[in-house]
């Protein structure tokens, strides 16, 4: 156990991207503590800088490089002044360009993908040793849960934030191959982690006051202990003390099974959201994009889901511009988002991601049609994101309490359908769950004033406003 003062190194993780990444940020710091590291308030401070990268946005890769750049200029700086400080990059890009990135990036001392975690101070003591940058991208994502699972299950071992909410992976990699996506070969085929690991780290996290966990996976519905799938799961972490709130994300349509949407039906602690990415609303460019599902499958799926939930919110993902997107197609799309009914939705541009086979496509579509389209579908989400919002008022919801607001005398917490809540209330509700009569809206927020309700709160089944009394 390495002890206090010039003995403790400082590491400083700049992570972009998705859910995923940030948990595995947090994960990278448990297994560097262990080695001696504390994290850095600022990245001028640290002795080890790690830029935890993702694949899916647009030229990801350059603008990697790029922040490289930068870093190289402050490593030569603390060189010049007799301090050393190491450099990597992890993540999906990490995955996808390996040794290049130690070839191209002058400065890089590793270069590790997301599979090889726990094997940081090893390898940074490799490229210490050596000065030579060390490559790291096998994929051997078993071990990497046994190892993290060790590592944060000790006591006194590991992350301990006390947090309100909080991310727990279940689930990595993907085997659907959709001909846009770098997943399956930046996070390798799907892989469950056993139930029983994540059943222990929700216990400790629900020990740290931990009241709502999300669970978190390429495809997160594909979880499965070879008998029972995420719905088994979800009951089996709703049963842990302290655990008053489940989500997920993020799903696939083609995994969303009978178990889970009768988990939606009968679990209270799961949330009515629901983000289910459909990428477009034709059928021609859904098979072009591999996606193994239809438009009336996609939409009958989710008639199931809100026959089972009836208050759940919806939410999706979709790329405009696909090669050989028509305007028919893209019309298509349109008209799903009203058919839908979707809260919310993550729009994209179609960019061309190197090694998948929509790449290579030479039905392109031009960069203005792209953004043509892009404003358009943005403008028709926001639309239904607010008409979701202002139909939220007058409601009273169970609000989870999170944290301070930017007011004095503010606190922030988050609603059922996921969206922040600002209520004038004392902090010491920071990590409770209490009603709220919802009065007004303001940007993506909701606002409201604390309430005793006479009634079971309306909007956690069937979206029914409840008789209040506003507390004083």
């Amino acid at each position: 156990m390495t002890g206090k003062g010039e003995d403790l190194k400082k590491v400083f993780i700049k992570t972009y991207g998705c859910q995923m990444n940030v948990y595995d940020s947090e994960r990278m710091s448990d297994v560097l503590a262990r080695a001696g590291y504390e994290p850095a308030a600022a990245v001028e401070a640290a002795d080890l800088v790690l830029v935890n990268t993702c694949h899916i946005r647009e030229k990801a890769a350059e603008k990697v490089y790029s922040e490289l750049g930068r870093l190289r200029e402050l490593k030569e700086e603390r060189a010049a002044s007799g301090r050393e400080m190491l450099l990597g990059v992890t993540g999906c890009v990490a995955q996808a360009e390996g040794s290049e990135i130690a070839r191209r990036a002058r400065g890089v001392d590793l270069v590790v993908g997301p599979q090889s975690y726990h094997r940081l101070p090893e390898l940074i003591a490799t490229a210490a040793r050596t000065g030579a940058a060390v490559v790291e991208t096998e994929f051997d994502v078993a071990r990497k849960f046994g190892v993290l699972d060790r590592v944060h299950g000790r006591s006194g071992q590991g992350r301990r934030d006390r947090r309100v909410s909080a991310f727990l992976t279940v689930q990595e990699g993907c085997d659907k191959f959709c001909t846009f996506c770098v997943v399956p070969y930046t996070r390798g085929a799907e892989v469950s982690r056993p139930a029983a690991a994540i059943v222990a780290e929700a216990r400790r996290l629900a020990e740290d006051g931990v009241r709502e966990l999300t669970l978190l996976g390429q495809n997160v519905n594909a979880w499965h202990d070879g008998r029972a799938g995420l719905g088994s799961l979800l009951f089996q972490l709703a049963e842990i003390p302290g655990v008053e709130r489940l989500r997920y994300t993020t799903s696939h349509p083609r995994d969303m099974s009978d178990d889970l949407i009768a988990a939606h039906r009968d679990l209270d602690a799961l949330m009515p959201y629901l983000h289910l990415p459909v990428q477009s609303g034709s059928d021609r460019v859904l098979a072009a994009m591999n996606r193994r599902h239809t438009r009336h499958e996609y939409l009958t799926l989710i008639e199931r889901v809100r026959r089972a939930r009836p208050d759940i919110a919806l939410a999706g993902d979709f790329i405009v511009g696909f090669p050989g997107e028509s305007d028919a197609d893209f019309a298509d799309t349109l008209s799903l988002v009203d058919e839908a009914g979707y809260m919310a939705a993550f729009t994209f541009k179609y960019s061309p991601r190197p090694g998948t086979p929509a790449a290579t496509a030479d039905d392109q579509v031009a960069e203005p049609v792209k953004d043509e389209r892009l404003y358009r579908l943005q403008e028709k989400i926001d639309a239904r994101a607010a008409a979701f919002l202002h139909s939220r008022v007058g409601l009273t919801v169970d609000v989870l309490f999170e944290r301070a607001g930017r007011r004095a005398g503010q606190i922030v917490g988050r609603a059922p359908w996921l969206m922040p809540v600002h209520v004038e209330a004392p902090p010491s509700l920071i990590g409770e769950i209490a009603p709220v009569a919802l009065t007004g809206v303001a940007g993506n927020s909701l606002f409201g004033v604390l309430a005793r309700s006479t009634a079971r709160r309306g909007t956690s089944r069937g979206d029914q406003a409840a008789i209040v009394e506003v507390a004083p």
